[in-house]
């Protein structure tokens, strides 16, 4: 048994393998300092009563034909041939951290490529590849990546949510049977975000063994936390396929996405920290070595009324606020006046732009800043001339009628002539315009998808890919953003190919401090879009203060989404305010480590980012609600070095009240608000600072500084 037992490890984290005679992950957990192969013999199981006289393993595949009677990771067909394949080890290869697996199954004519990686972060990649040995295809209905999780881990944490409300965490304790999460809508989807985290019971954000998974995917998904009935637990993740929408031929090789997971013993802080490690060491890009530049979008501030003239003023007036890059929304293409029509013409409205748009990106960049543009290039209004001349371009099922989501179709990527036409377009966009920046949008799910008669799905979803890619390659110099009605497309494979997240279409204050806080779990926070909007929220009609607003939108990529000629001085003085302050502080929140802080009271919010060398901090309490309690709890600040000492400044803040309505409420700050105060950052660790009783729906940032 020794010479099957292979080990990934990295600092934090190890992966015991079993190689043969079947591949299964034997231990996923605490990097182990005095790991012996032979350790191993001593999880060899019994045969239990009543049940199969052999043992039944837990493969990276978990098939059905050893007997697990689980949730398999494999289901398919040959014309109802070759439908439970087992499959045996034939060959072993590692390199350092990375290992790759064969398996084959010779009576069904399959071989299967389990490749798994261990990253420095801790973070383990693994990815299936089933290959097709013979003349007949083999129909592909199911093919999952299985982790197993240990038999601690009795919570299930995952994501919901919708448009405009996203990255919504709920929980469950799961003793028995499965929790699933399903994704039928053609994109990430904001309702089902593909990642679920699952852990040692009551595991917050600073304690308790966590395991989590994202699966690297932007189409379809389905995710699974399951119990067997011998007490052994695993998870299970997945691209979802539509009946029939997938077959393999002889010879050809179908890949599952990439399964990213983080086993923590620090909870989830701990889980995130690694996710966030990994991306920036592998996956996040930008074209310049440069800080992330402050947007001012004009979508909520003109919606579809462009005129050069007061764009160029808008732009005055953003470039005076301290924006960095300036982008024009939905609107500047021929026809669009609504979003009635449209879409597809992707030529300028010269009605709107009689010089075209080179005068308004000239103006933007002596101003200083880059010039960034919308687009939405996978859909077609049936109001447009692109839709007259092709209406066989659709993205459908013949015989049945397509319903429209925002009055429009989707275009159908997978037709050779589509596809060109909408390369031509976008090069045309951005080879003849000094663009440096899209904001890509996808406004519709995707219903009956079909091309040549067939589910298309999968398909479509590659064909964006491929799309994305190839501009990719011809314009190096622009950035992307992955905006699908906000959060619709939010995934680790999307970010290999784009740079930043729009993570709702929803501005307010208040649901942004959830919305932001979910997504912080996975991604950090140079990649999330976070605007200051109007101070009447457009998707909510709530109103907040521009300081709530401001300290909200402090800890992502910050932006403006407004007009800024139509609001009144405070409110434009607040702008210039968080844009500069966000500028002082961005080299910490891009490339600190971030920290969600467990507070007693759920209607108290707080977070921090720690800079990489220790020495700063930055910390934000935000009050969603009425408190539970008439005194607020002390805030501790994790991150910090316990051996230094550390001066704390407020630096921003509500004008905290210190005489309620009709004078009956006397308030008193807390000594370290009236003078300064330096602390060791143990101290600010383990105790942590009183906070001064805050009103619902306000925020104050707080400053540590090492002395």
């Amino acid at each position: 048994m020794q010479d099957s037992i292979l080990r990934l490890t990295s600092p934090t984290t190890d992966v015991v393998i079993k190689t043969h005679p079947f591949a299964e992950i034997v231990y996923w957990g605490p990097h182990l300092h005095h790991f012996s192969p032979q350790d191993a013999q001593s999880l060899i199981r019994p045969v239990a009563n009543g049940r199969l006289d052999v043992d039944i393993p837990l493969t990276l595949m978990a098939e059905l034909g050893h007997g697990l009677f689980g949730a398999p990771g494999i289901e398919g067909h040959r014309q109802g041939l070759d439908g439970s394949p087992v499959f045996k080890t034939v060959a072993v290869e590692q390199q350092c951290q990375s290992l790759s697996i064969t398996a084959e199954d010779e009576h069904a004519g399959l071989r299967l490529t389990s490749e798994l990686a261990l990253d420095e972060s801790g973070v383990l990649v693994v990815r299936h590849g089933l290959t097709n040995l013979r003349e007949q295809p083999w129909q592909v209905d199911r093919l999952a990546v299985t982790l197993p999780v240990s038999e601690r881990a009795k919570e299930v944490m995952a994501f919901h949510g919708r448009w405009i409300r996203e990255f919504q965490p709920h929980r469950l304790t799961l003793e028995h049977d499965s929790f699933v999460i399903e994704n039928r809508r053609g994109r990430t989807s904001h309702e089902h975000f593909p990642a679920l985290m699952t852990g040692t019971p009551a595991f917050s954000e600073m304690h308790g063994d966590v395991w989590g998974v994202h699966l690297g995917w932007s189409g379809n998904h389905h995710l699974r936390a399951e119990v067997k009935t011998d007490g052994r637990r695993y998870v299970q993740a997945e691209a979802l396929y539509l009946p029939g929408e997938m077959a393999i031929a002889e010879g050809d090789t179908l890949w599952t996405p990439k399964l990213y997971a983080s086993y923590s013993a620090q909870g989830l802080n701990g889980m995130s920290q690694q996710f966030h490690r990994y991306l920036r060491d592998n996956i996040i890009r930008f074209p310049e070595n440069k800080p992330r530049p402050v947007h001012l979008n004009t979508w909520e501030g003109i919606y579809f009324n462009h005129d050069p003239e007061y764009i160029m003023r808008m732009a005055d007036e953003a470039a005076a606020l301290g924006v960095e890059r300036f982008i024009i929304d939905d609107g500047w293409f021929k026809g669009r006046n609504d979003d009635h029509a449209a879409l597809g013409d992707w030529t300028l409205d010269e009605k709107k732009y009689p010089n075209g748009l080179m005068p308004v990106i000239n103006h933007v960049k002596n101003l200083g800043m880059e010039f960034g543009i919308w687009v939405e290039p996978e859909m077609i209004n049936p109001d447009s001339d692109l839709y007259r001349a092709h209406p066989d371009w659709v993205l459908a099922l013949p015989g049945y009628p397509q319903a429209t989501g925002r009055h429009q179709l989707v275009l159908n990527l997978n037709i050779p002539e589509a596809f060109e036409y909408l390369l031509e377009r976008m090069s045309w966009l951005l080879g003849e315009h000094p663009v440096d920046y899209v904001k890509w949008d996808m406004n519709r799910e995707l219903v009956q998808p079909g091309h040549l008669g067939k589910a298309a799905a999968d398909a479509q979803t590659r064909q964006y890919y491929c799309l994305l890619e190839t501009l990719g390659q011809r314009f190096p110099q622009v950035e992307f953003e992955s905006c699908s009605s906000g959060g619709g497309r939010i995934d680790y494979e999307v970010l290999t190919r784009c740079h930043r997240f729009w993570a709702s279409d929803n501005n307010d204050a208040l649901e942004r401090n959830t919305i932001q806080r979910g997504m912080s779990y996975f991604f950090p926070p140079e990649v999330m879009g976070a605007h200051i909007g109007h101070h009447k929220c457009h998707a909510t009609f709530r109103q907040h203060s521009i300081e709530f607003r401001g300290l909200t939108a402090l800890f992502g990529h910050m932006g403006l989404e407004l007009d800024p000629l139509t609001v009144d001085e405070h409110e434009r003085e607040g702008y210039r305010r968080y844009a500069a302050l966000h500028k002082q502080w961005r080299e910490v929140i891009h490339h600190g480590t971030q920290w969600r802080v467990d507070m007693p009271d759920a209607s108290t919010q707080a977070q921090g980012i720690v800079s990489e060398d220790q020495r700063q901090g930055l910390f934000i309490v935000s009050q969603l609600a009425m408190p539970d309690y008439t005194l607020m709890m002390p805030l501790r600040m994790p991150g910090l070095a316990a051996d230094a000492q550390y001066r704390i400044t407020l630096l921003d803040h509500p004008n905290i009240r210190l005489t309620g309505e009709g004078g009956h409420t006397m308030r008193k700050l807390p000594a370290w608000m009236e003078a300064p105060q330096t602390v060791s950052g143990e101290w600010l660790m383990q105790a942590g600072i009183v906070l001064p009783i805050l009103d619902p729906e306000t925020a104050i940032l707080i400053g540590v500084e090492r002395v």
